[in-house]
């Protein structure tokens, strides 16, 4: 094989490799992703979890600019670790998820701040109350899936979760701390 053509075989190649990564993330692996949280009751850290997410999602790490996410929580699928605390953040004082049974966040703007990182800027809506967030988001390929990782501090006040008796933070503390894990997979 001459150079010329063995330059142009290599060219090809690259460019096929580079198609394939430039398809967007357009698929959550409810599985193998998670929502957390974490918490001080009475100076106690506590955790829990909710297991069912669903999210639209269109996100190109190379063109984060141009993506498109947004993200239910079911309030229902909370895992507190304790039946007794599951029954009852899900009532009016707590979520009211008679009333309001999701969380959604929907992101307005990512902006790469160093390779594979973010920032996230968007809005949370829990309990009818909508407000704007900002946090840190990690991207990291695995094969042809990807992992976005991040996490941001709220104030429960801000969405009158733990309301009457649970409003003071004496027992439940005002912050809670919300993670994620989103594994993705490309669109086609």
């Amino acid at each position: 094989m001459n150079t010329a053509l063995k330059h142009i075989v290599a060219l090809s190649a690259l460019a096929l490799a580079a198609q394939a990564q430039a398809a967007p993330y357009q698929t959550i692996v409810p599985a193998k992703s998670s929502v957390t949280f974490s918490y001080k009751q009475m100076g106690v850290a506590m955790d829990g979890r909710f297991k069912k997410i669903a999210a639209q999602l269109h996100f190109d790490p190379a063109k984060a600019e141009q993506a498109k996410a947004s993200f239910e929580v079911d309030l229902t699928s909370v895992d507190t670790g304790s039946g007794e605390a599951d029954e009852e953040v899900v009532t009016k004082s707590w979520f009211n998820t008679a009333a309001f049974p999701k969380a959604q966040f929907v992101a307005k703007q990512i902006k790469p701040t160093a390779a594979n990182q973010y920032e996230v800027q968007g809005t949370l809506s829990i309990k009818g109350m909508t407000r704007e967030v900002k946090f840190p988001m990690k991207h990291s390929a695995q094969g042809k899936d990807g992992l976005l990782t991040g996490g941001f501090t709220l104030k429960r006040a801000d969405y009158s979760i733990g309301e009457g008796m649970w409003a003071k933070f004496d027992v439940v503390a005002n912050d809670i701390q919300v993670n994620f894990s989103i594994t993705a997979t490309l669109g086609k």
